[in-house]
């Protein structure tokens, strides 16, 4: 199987100046990432009439020409399971630990009406944004602390709650595209292995550390930030296998570098740190590297120059 290289960009950046830098660069895979955080189901929302365009057309067909996949990724449980449904469903929703139901964050993961639901609204999705290539990535929400505290969920880590999450989002895509599967986002909270719930088959590991240093290897043991996120890598690897994991990485982020703030600052490009992590994960089986490319379109480069998606392209190659 091929490696794959990517780079992922935002719904609205996908036009013309990206289609230039991919290829050029060579990259084979580009994520579509909606925003993030609490604008993350108004951001989606958008996405969701922004695809329907022709300039969005047409840059999906610009990347076909060049042989390169385009995958969706976004934070969507706030949509997949509206808030707004709290009011009448309250026990869908988490309990936080001081015992109250809200509908702030994620679901319950025991209640079955709503992951039944989940798995409805799921395959909703898919049919919205069908993948080219049936691996399709519908996270859970942006935050820590997010799991449900009731009674039957106690006894389930925010990995394992995760986990629930994930089997039923990959079994509603799959009444679409019996063939699709779906990633296991190992971050935040759930950087940590499931340890009760197993994984239906078609679930593939996705490693996105993003309390790394990224100005130091990954694998630096003299790195502590670095070491806790790696830490919990074998185990992920030993429930998930190799096979479709994938690495989602933090090197051309410069919303992170930005501390996800405006304005704008230029992109600190660690690339002899980018070439030796990407071998070290090539050495464990990670056939698929990608990035978050966030906050480097046609404003950064009238601001800054273009971004080194060419050289990067080329660090994390053979």
């Amino acid at each position: 199987m091929a490696e794959k290289r990517g780079i992922l960009i935002l719904p609205e950046e996908a036009g013309p100046y990206w289609a230039d830098l991919i290829a050029r660069s060579g990259l084979n895979l580009v994520g579509i990432h909606p925003g993030w955080g609490e604008g993350a189901l108004e951001e989606l929302e958008k996405t969701l009439r922004h695809v329907k365009k022709p300039a969005y057309k047409q840059f999906l067909q610009q990347m076909q020409e060049l042989n390169v996949d385009v995958e969706f990724e976004a934070h969507a449980m706030s949509w997949l399971v509206p808030r707004a449904m709290f009011a009448e469903r309250p026990d869908w929703f988490r309990m936080d630990e001081t015992g109250s139901r809200n509908p702030d964050f994620n679901l319950c993961a025991t209640n079955p009406e709503a992951l039944e639901f989940l798995e409805a609204r799921s395959e909703e999705l898919a049919r919205a944004v069908p993948s080219s290539t049936g691996r399709y990535y519908f996270w859970i929400d942006d935050v820590t602390n997010s799991a449900c505290h009731c009674g039957s969920c106690q006894a389930l880590t925010a990995s394992d709650q995760a986990m629930v999450f994930y089997n039923h989002i990959l079994r509603g895509i799959r009444r679409f595209d019996a063939e699709a599967q779906h990633c296991y986002l190992a971050y935040q909270d759930t950087i940590q292995a499931p340890e009760k719930v197993q994984p239906d088959a078609g679930i593939f590991l996705e490693y996105a550390p993003i309390y790394r240093d990224s100005a130091r290897p990954i694998n630096d043991p003299d790195c502590p930030e670095n070491y806790k996120e790696l830490e919990h890598l074998p185990g992920l690897l030993q429930l998930f296998g190799q096979e479709g994991a994938q690495i989602l990485e933090y090197w051309m982020d410069n919303s992170r570098f930005c501390k996800w703030q405006k304005p704008l600052k230029p992109l600190p490009f660690y690339e002899e740190v980018i070439r030796g992590d990407a071998e070290y994960y090539r050495s464990l089986g990670f056939g698929r590297q990608t990035s978050f490319g966030v906050w480097l379109g046609e404003d950064y480069a009238e601001a800054f120059g273009e971004p080194p998606i060419v050289a990067y392209a080329k660090a994390i190659g053979k």
